[in-house]
C-alpha cells in the first residue's frame, strides 16, 4: 500500500505487472502539476513499481532551457519528495551532449537489466516520435505509453504509419511486462498548463500558486525576484 502526495488515499497496485518502471524525461523548464498529475495516474492504472523523472541538460530538439539543469534538479527533487514512487533519475544530467532518450534507456537496461521500461509520452511528443534519435532503437528498448484525453487522433506517421499502427494498444491490461515496442494509449488527466506560461507568468510578476507545487513556487519566485 502507498500514500499519495495529494492527500491520505491509499490504493494496492495491480498484480501480475509489477515489474515495470516508467520513465518521464523532459526539460522540466519548469516542473509543473501537468506533469505531476498524470504520472501519478498512470503509474496507479498500469502499476507500475515507480516512475523516474529524468531532466535532460541537452535536449536535442528544442531551445535551451530557461532555468539551468542544477535549479531544475532541485525544483524536481521537491516536486516529488512526498510520493515514494517517484524517483529522480540524474544520468542526463551527468552525461555529456545531446540528450538522447536512446542513450538513455540503453544506460537504465544496463543498470536494471530485470525490469520493463514504460516510456511516457504525450501526444505532441509522440507525433514527432519517428523523428527521434534512433527511434526505432526505443522500440526495442522500452513500451511506450501516449497520454491521450477524449477526441484524440492519431497522428500521421507517412512511411511509418503502418509500422506504428501494428503496435497500438488501447485496454492497458494488454500492456506487458518482459517485452518492448508496443504502444499503449492510455487516458489521463491532462491539465491546461504549460511551462512557458508559468515562465511568462513570473516574467510578469503574476502568482504561479496552483500550477506548480507550493515548495516549487516558493522556490521560482525566489529565483524571478532576483
Amino acid at each position: 500500500m502507498t500514500r499519495s502526495w495529494l492527500g491520505a488515499t491509499e490504493w494496492p497496485f495491480k498484480t501480475g505487472m509489477a515489474r515495470m518502471i516508467g520513465i518521464l524525461g523532459g526539460t522540466f523548464d519548469p516542473i509543473h502539476y501537468g506533469h505531476l498529475r498524470p504520472a501519478l495516474e498512470i503509474m496507479q492504472s498500469l502499476g507500475l513499481e515507480q516512475v523516474r523523472f529524468i531532466p535532460n541538460k541537452v535536449p536535442p530538439h528544442r531551445d535551451q532551457p530557461w532555468l539551468d539543469s542544477v535549479l531544475r534538479r532541485q525544483l524536481v527533487a521537491s516536486a516529488i519528495a512526498d510520493v515514494a514512487e517517484f524517483e529522480l533519475d540524474e544520468r542526463e544530467l551527468q552525461r555529456p551532449g545531446p540528450s538522447y532518450m536512446a542513450d538513455t534507456l540503453m544506460g537504465l537496461r544496463r543498470d536494471f537489466p530485470d525490469q520493463t521500461f514504460c516510456l511516457i509520452l504525450g501526444m505532441d511528443a509522440f507525433a514527432g516520435f519517428t523523428q527521434w534519435h534512433s527511434w526505432q532503437a526505443i522500440l526495442g528498448l522500452c513500451q511506450l505509453v501516449v497520454m491521450t484525453r477524449p477526441g484524440y487522433q492519431l497522428p500521421d506517421f507517412a512511411e511509418h504509419q503502418s509500422l506504428i499502427e501494428s503496435r497500438l494498444l488501447y485496454p492497458p491490461e494488454q500492456l506487458s511486462a518482459g517485452q518492448s515496442g508496443q504502444i499503449l494509449l492510455q487516458s489521463v488527466t491532462l491539465l491546461n498548463i504549460s511551462a512557458s506560461a508559468i515562465r511568462d507568468s513570473l516574467a510578469a510578476g503574476r502568482s504561479i500558486r496552483y500550477l506548480v507545487p507550493e515548495q516549487v513556487r516558493e522556490i521560482l519566485e525566489h529565483y524571478a525576484s532576483k
